[in-house]
């Protein structure tokens, strides 16, 4: 299609321009109308944030979008330019976008004054009408409104006083476009008082001019509620301008992290298959979860997805790295490669000073640890669990056999299973599979071909640890080698289990 390039074939098109809240409204409803998917990667939110920011799209409102760190909130700024019309007019050259049928800037209203309907047009992507500033400490009003240019100005011959001696900041660049402020509250609050008349007035002044240029811009703003008290402060007055603060919220099933983490991580290696079991990624959120709950990890900050990321990342790493070393074709996780995942851990969690005592490492061994007896238990019994078996009516219930009692009888005859993460397969299994009734009960439970041994073998490691931290056999961790053995044993020689949050 051609597009008009003069005010004069603009207006003869019939085009009209909207504001862009309405812009963005009219496209929404559109979308809305289509079933179609309005931000496409946010998952978890479609009956809690999504809805919200819908509502306030179509009150045409200003948004404040707060939570804690890792809640998808700069991806859902940055969706919102997709609300945008694809192309719109401006007035050739402009540097605030300026509507071709009302230019606000003195450089536009002159050249509409002399070329009437000639004067030329251009058209502006969607993706040029966005802007977006991350607030710090040392932004200044200059940075986002604007400040006399003395260069412009003597180059240009114009007196300080003249308003083409302005040179514009990044908000009225974004005019009819939006612009978004990240962790608005570390704005120093004499910035956050110059945005007033941009959030009410829709206007801005720069450097007492007379001189009021009218804004057509969207404003979205993102908070994290620590800053209100630590880094910095949200001025009530603006907060009273901005119209709707909407509250993110970290994954709520660990169907919804799961998929979060599958869409985010980078585990796709080349030349390699990869199967990760489900359970896996169950243990990998799992830890998220119980760091959201616990009680050495400071809840104020937040346990941000990025956490979940780099722990299957380095999961699937390790699991790579063994199968480069051993020649395999197919990259399969151990239970051992957990002890791995720690560096994508002990950076991503805010101790409090309990926890500062114990250490962030121990710390994330522990979290690691809940996080495989919880998923252990939905896939195997709960070896704690007292089950009872009747023998008629007239007779009391007897205590039934545990399902785990060969097992644990085999570590008390002091049977000892030893496995690192580079023990190649074919030992791996062999090892795992001289505890009398390990396999069976493996397979019963998990439904794993008996040729599938690199999933098999991973499985049977699993229960281990899963016996392991409900206090049925003790483990030992010695370098990269990590040993399964009788509980009784090891409290006699001093080697009992590490540290753990209690329940």
């Amino acid at each position: 299609m051609t597009r008009a390039t003069t005010i004069g074939s603009l207006r003869a098109s019939g085009y009209t321009v909207l504001p862009v809240k309405e812009e963005v409204r009219e496209n929404l409803i559109r979308k809305l109308e289509r079933n179609e998917q309005l931000f496409p990667g946010i998952i978890g939110y479609e009956k809690t944030v999504i809805p919200a920011i819908v509502n306030a799209i179509l009150a045409r409102h200003d948004i404040l979008l707060l939570g804690l760190r890792g809640q998808a909130k700069s991806r859902i700024v940055r969706l919102l330019p997709n609300l945008l019309d694809e192309f719109v007019p401006i007035v050739k050259g402009c540097e605030i976008n300026d509507n071709p049928f009302k230019p606000v800037c003195k450089r536009c209203t002159d050249l509409v004054h002399e070329y009437g309907d000639d004067t030329e047009i251009e058209w502006l992507h969607r993706d040029t009408r966005f802007g977006e500033k991350l607030a710090t400490p040392d932004v200044t009003i200059a940075d986002l409104i604007g400040d006399i240019d003395p260069i412009k100005a003597a180059t240009q011959k114009l007196h300080y006083s003249h308003e083409g001696a302005i040179h514009f900041g990044i908000i009225p660049r974004t005019n009819r476009g939006i612009f978004a402020i990240n962790e608005l509250p570390d704005l120093q609050p004499r910035i956050q008082v110059g945005l007033f008349n941009i959030m009410e007035e829709k206007d801005i002044q720069i450097r007492g001019f007379n001189i009021r240029i009218p804004l057509d811009v969207m404003i979205i703003f993102t908070a994290n509620p620590e800053d209100y008290t630590n880094r910095g402060n949200l001025i009530t007055p603006l907060k009273d301008r901005i119209d709707s603060q909407i509250l993110t919220h970290y994954p709520r099933t660990i169907e919804d992290a799961i998929a979060i983490t599958t869409q985010e991580a980078w585990i796709s290696r080349n030349g390699r298959q990869i199967a990760i079991p489900h359970y896996f990624r169950e243990i990998i959120e799992s830890i998220a979860f119980e760091a959201r709950k616990s009680e050495f990890v400071d809840q104020k900050s937040g346990v941000s997805a990025r956490l979940t990321i780099s722990a299957m990342e380095n999961l699937v790493s390790n699991a790579e790295r063994r199968a480069i070393l051993l020649n395999d074709g197919t990259i399969v996780p151990r239970i051992c490669d957990l002890a791995h995942v720690l560096p994508g851990l002990t950076g991503k969690i805010e101790l409090v000073f309990e926890g500062e005592q114990e250490g962030a490492v121990k710390v994330s061994k522990a979290l690691i640890g809940k996080a495989v007896r919880e998923v252990f238990r939905k896939y195997f019994p709960d070896p704690l669990e007292r089950r009872h078996k009747s023998h008629g009516p007239d007779q009391r219930s007897q205590p039934e056999q545990s399902e785990y009692l060969t097992i644990i009888q085999w570590f008390e005859s002091g049977n000892r299973v030893e496995i690192s993460d580079d023990t190649p397969l074919n030992d791996y299994f062999r090892e795992l599979d001289r505890v009398k009734g390990l396999r069976e009960l493996t397979r019963k439970h998990m439904n794993i071909p008996e040729n599938n041994r690199a999933e098999l073998a991973s499985a049977m490691e699993f229960v281990l640890d899963g016996l392991h931290q409900s206090s049925r056999i003790a483990k030992e961790e010695v370098d990269r080698m990590t040993a399964y053995k009788d509980l009784v044993q090891s409290i006699f020689t001093g080697k009992g289990r590490a540290f753990e949050e209690e329940s």
